[in-house]
């Protein structure tokens, strides 16, 4: 254990965020995962970074929303927000201890809360945009993810480091391969102007003119594998059905099916979690496209219910209401960026400029 995570901690801070020396890198994550903080910490200080940590503690997100007042939800805390504006690098590592913790939430507090830190996320969204702010959002072991996962604590150990490529000898070279060999499909769909994605339930298409199609080769995610863009904020037309559960804020929403005209979902419908999927919908942006995406990491094969693994499944492709990612051109803006999933394995074609590209959850291969 303690060997992989030292060889987690060393992708993390030399490949993911190429720390340098004197750079200033903040880690925010729960007291659940110190044993890789200890590593991460390690190795950062020996590439010469100031190193600043954030813990959170069990049902901290839960008290602070049950007894806050109107002042303190407003408050924005210094750390975090100087960080989005200031620092160099920003390691975020999920370790829940429940992932149900805030679902009875009061609404109306998490509103606030989110317009409080509205400024920061902006920050953080226009930073990382252009890799002045190198960040990378990882995964740490915990019993309440691997149950989610349905999965035994050590059996979920094995699945994170395995797509995470730690067992590999070298898994900073790995990942390099990942980019290379994803980087001729990255360069065609930047090369096309017209998708269409079609497939059990889905016949959508969208504009990407203008819009820039990127390689996601585990700098910013870890694990990573996919190849993703904003699509023309407009553009986007016709109906979508997501056969992956979408997941959000601790909510299950099965079965959801979206409308969209010119861009706008006009009408939507879930199997389960109507009533919560209409309230994201009543967010500001929520009801525009800001990311659409092709999944290509076939070594993650299983619905683990984390988006941060579930979006790059090989063989499906996503598709996320709400902020769009700066730095492929779009310009939505929300405070929520949902992703939704849908397989592409039986069936499933993406076409390109009137071009076949991509059948039965593989793209095709390129003359």
């Amino acid at each position: 254990m303690q060997n992989v995570l030292q060889k987690y901690a060393q992708l993390l801070v030399n490949y993911c965020m190429e720390v340098q020396p004197g750079e200033r890198l903040f880690v925010k994550t729960t007291t659940l995962a110190v044993p890789l903080v200890r590593e991460v910490y390690r190795e950062a200080l020996k590439k010469g970074a100031h190193v600043e940590t954030e813990l959170d503690f069990r049902e901290q997100s839960r008290i602070f929303l049950a007894e806050a007042g109107e002042d303190q939800l407003n408050y924005q805390p210094l750390l975090y927000t100087k960080a989005m504006d200031e620092f160099d690098c920003y390691l975020f590592i999920r370790a829940p201890f429940n992932l149900r913790e805030n679902q009875s939430a009061d609404v109306a507090k998490s509103k606030i809360r989110s317009k409080a830190l509205k400024g920061a996320q902006e920050n953080y969204f226009a930073r990382t945009a252009t890799r002045e702010l190198k960040r990378n959002l990882c995964q740490y072991p915990t019993q309440a993810s691997a149950q989610e996962a349905g999965m035994s604590l050590e059996e979920y150990q094995q699945f994170i480091f395995g797509a995470c490529k730690l067992f590999d000898e070298d898994p900073v070279q790995s990942w390099l391969n990942v980019r290379k060999n994803q980087q001729a499909y990255t360069d065609l769909l930047n090369s096309k102007e017209q998708i269409h994605y079609k497939g059990d339930g889905i016949d959508i298409k969208f504009s990407t003119k203008g819009r820039t199609w990127i390689n996601s080769d585990g700098q910013t995610n870890m694990p990573s594998g996919e190849i993703y863009t904003s699509p023309v904020e407009d553009s986007v037309n016709g109906v979508v059905h997501f056969s992956y559960p979408a997941i959000y804020m601790g909510h299950q929403v099965e079965g959801v099916t979206l409308w969209v005209k010119d861009g706008y979902v006009e009408k939507w419908e879930a199997k389960q979690g109507q009533e919560f999927l209409s309230k994201i919908f009543e967010v500001e942006g929520t009801r525009r496209f800001g990311e659409v995406a092709v999944g290509t990491n076939y070594d993650i094969n299983r619905f683990t219910k984390n988006i941060l693994f579930d979006e790059k499944i090989g063989g499906t492709v996503h598709m996320a209401v709400g902020q769009s990612y700066l730095q492929t051109g779009g310009k939505n803006k929300s405070t929520v960026h949902w992703d939704m999933i849908a397989g592409m394995q039986d069936g499933g074609e993406i076409w390109a400029d009137g071009e076949k590209i991509y059948e039965n959850g593989k793209f095709l291969p390129i003359i």
